[in-house]
């Protein structure tokens, strides 16, 4: 998981020293999202022929792949040969991202927050790891940041060691992918359309937040990479600390009320950050923006099995990943040139007509099940 908040913390930066224009700086870091959206399919097909464990572990192996060629891009200072690394790094993500669904196979239904939780834990560790190991390897080598990438690689060597022990607890049939009800059939479901909303709002509105606020930190507001760092790094915690009492919040509010409340803290983050560009107001703001995604992630992943049964599960997972990650991707790539062309306070009012439409969708939800 530390990929990920690697790839955020140092991609606009580095993007910004080798874009041939500002409002292209956080271009790789889109490309990402664009990449993990790409990836979801053709994986989760891949998964569906070969199963889970076999993927994991060739995909650990192609990561150090693309590692080697970002290092190569920043050797020769090429930006779109960068972009093109960390939209491979896509593939690599959305394989990242059915761990929460391996997890939830492996215990009963009425288990499956705790289980989401327990892998989400690991969002802990990667808020520390990602930013740290991206500072202490920028001097390394003589080419900034190569060192980093380098010391990234180490993660993926340990990820696959672990990975190696995998089993899962069902063995894939080939033709999943194509058996049980008619896809059309399954997205219209309520329950489907609740649970990937929630997903798809909690994860667009903390994108297109958290890829700006690099750039308006430190690049605009002019903050050190260090207050940057720290900013970056509180708001991943926020992501994932939750995730340690996340079944006992799912106890005590169901998981309806938790989504709600998970909007209503981004109603709360938004006001923060508008009040002041001050770091403080950056720090509480990025706190919030990462409890409201965990409450949001957490009850949409842990509501979309209801939607499916098991000889579905494939062809349910790749559709609400994909149309989360398209809708992600879409808002990251829009940050960047909000955030340059219209200000910071711009891009935090765009995102409030879609937490009102969500709001209004889980307020309906809690009705029709009530």
């Amino acid at each position: 998981m530390s990929l990920s908040v690697f790839v955020i913390f140092l991609g606009g930066i580095i993007g910004q020293n080798l874009a041939p224009m500002d409002s292209l700086s956080t271009l790789p870091v889109a490309l990402l999202v664009v990449g993990t959206a790409s990836g979801i399919i053709p994986i989760n097909r891949i998964m569906s022929i070969f199963g889970r464990r076999r993927t994991f572990l060739g995909v650990c192996i192609y990561t150090l792949g693309i590692i080697t060629l970002a290092i190569v891009a920043l050797n020769s200072q090429s930006f779109y040969l960068f972009c093109t690394a960390t939209f491979l790094f896509g593939i690599t993500t959305a394989t990242m991202n059915q761990f929460r669904f391996a997890a939830i196979e492996s215990v009963d239904r009425h288990l499956s927050a705790t289980a989401t939780s327990a892998v989400l834990i690991g969002g802990l560790v990667s808020a520390y790891l990602g930013p740290e190991i991206a500072l202490l390897g920028q001097d390394l080598f003589s080419i900034q940041f190569a060192g980093s990438f380098a010391l990234l690689s180490l993660c993926f060597v340990l990820a696959f060691a672990l990975l190696w022990f995998y089993k899962p607890n069902h063995v894939t049939s080939t033709n999943h992918s194509s058996s049980g009800r008619e896809l059309r059939n399954i997205i219209r479901q309520r329950v489907f359309i609740v649970a990937m909303s929630s997903a798809a709002v909690g994860y667009v509105v903390m994108s297109y937040i958290m890829t700006a606020t690099p750039m308006s930190m430190h690049v605009i507001d002019g903050f050190s990479l260090e207050h940057t760092k720290f900013v970056i790094q509180s708001h991943v915690i926020a992501m994932f600390l939750p995730s340690l009492f996340t079944p006992w919040i799912v106890k005590l509010l169901g998981l309806s009320k938790m989504m709600i409340v998970g909007v209503l803290l981004y109603f709360i983050c938004v006001a923060i950050a508008l009040s002041g560009h001050a770091l403080d107001n950056y720090w509480i703001a990025l706190i919030l923006l990462g409890l409201g995604w965990n409450f949001l992630f957490i009850g949409g992943t842990s509501l979309l099995p209801q939607s499916y049964t098991d000889s579905e599960k494939f062809k349910v997972q790749s559709v609400n990943d994909f149309l989360i990650f398209s809708l992600q991707a879409v808002a990251s790539l829009s940050a960047g040139w909000f955030v340059f062309n219209f200000g910071w306070e711009s891009v935090l009012l765009s995102v409030v007509p879609l937490l009102v439409v969500q709001l209004l969708l889980l307020l309906w939800w809690l009705k029709v099940k009530a």
